[in-house]
Order: C-alpha cells, then structure tokens, then sequence
C-alpha cells in the first residue's frame, strides 16, 4: 500500500479519490518524515491511523454532530398544536439523515439547509400543556467503526407549550 499525499497536504491512501492529480510519493513522505527527526513509521502510521483527524483518510464519510441555536418560536399554545403547528428549528451540521427528536420521539423531519429542519407539532405528540424537549439527532455515517466520530445528538432547547 503506497500512502500518497495531496498538495492540500492530506495523506490519503490511492484508493481514495479526490481531484488533485498532483501526489507525492512514498519517498518524498519517507523525506517529509526523515526531516521531522522525532517520527518513526511504526509512530507514523499510528498518528495517521487513529481517531478523526485529516491524516485519517477514512473519516471521509463522518457527519459532525448537530447543533441547534433556536427554535422558531420557542412558546406556543395548546390550539397551535391540536392545528398542527409547523416548526422550525434552526442550527447547524443538519444533513439529509438528521431529524427532530420532541419528548425523545422521532419526528418525520424535512431538512431544509445545513441550518433549518422543521416538523409538524401535532397533538399525537403533545396532549396537553407543559414543556418540550427538542433535539436534533444525525446517525453516524459509514466511518463510525475505525475510529471516528460521527453524528450525534444536539444539546436540548424547551418549547414551551401554553394554555
């Protein structure tokens, strides 16, 4: 196996694609290694191996984990909901896969942008007056087995629900 590194300055293993054609070769790494005086290769590898981090070309697939800011409203009443109240709850690192989790049930989410998800409040959801709890959550991607982090819950904000 020949580690190549791109001119981004990424080790990335040949398998790997991405569109700069310009790679070093193993004897200009072997070079760049030599130079730092401290490395091994044994040491190398490890360091370029573990965890998520851009010497880890297989974290390629990895999804950072949600974070939410606000909610497009964060009080409502009990009449919003038995109508069906849209909301929108806005952020940051939402993808495709992440969805809206009020109460701990997921809710068919449409993810709109890298920052906006909505849901339909309705009263299958919520029966009465009170507090809500709403997270975002974003499965792992394929990476989540050899070392990276991937997805992840968000931190909790409270929707609070009136009379």
């Amino acid at each position: 196996m020949i580690i190549t590194m791109s001119c981004a300055g990424y080790f990335r293993f040949p398998f790997r694609s991405h569109s700069n054609a310009h790679r070093c070769t193993i004897h200009k790494m072997k070079r760049i290694i030599i130079s730092l005086g401290f490395f091994s290769a044994p040491l190398f590898a490890l360091l370029i191996l573990q965890g998520c981090n851009p010497f880890n070309t297989f974290c390629g697939s990895a999804r950072p984990a949600p974070a939410i800011a606000t909610l497009s409203a964060s009080s409502i009443t009990f009449e919003q909901v038995q109508q069906g109240f849209p909301l929108t709850v806005n952020g940051s690192n939402f993808v495709a896969a992440s969805v809206v989790i009020i109460n701990g049930v997921t809710l068919p989410t449409q993810v709109v942008s890298s920052q906006q998800a909505q849901v339909t409040i309705t009263t299958s959801l919520i029966s009465a007056p009170g507090t809500a709890s709403v997270k975002v959550y974003t499965s792992g991607g394929t990476s989540g087995q050899i070392g990276c982090s991937s997805g992840g819950t968000s931190q909790a904000l409270t929707l609070t629900i009136t009379q």
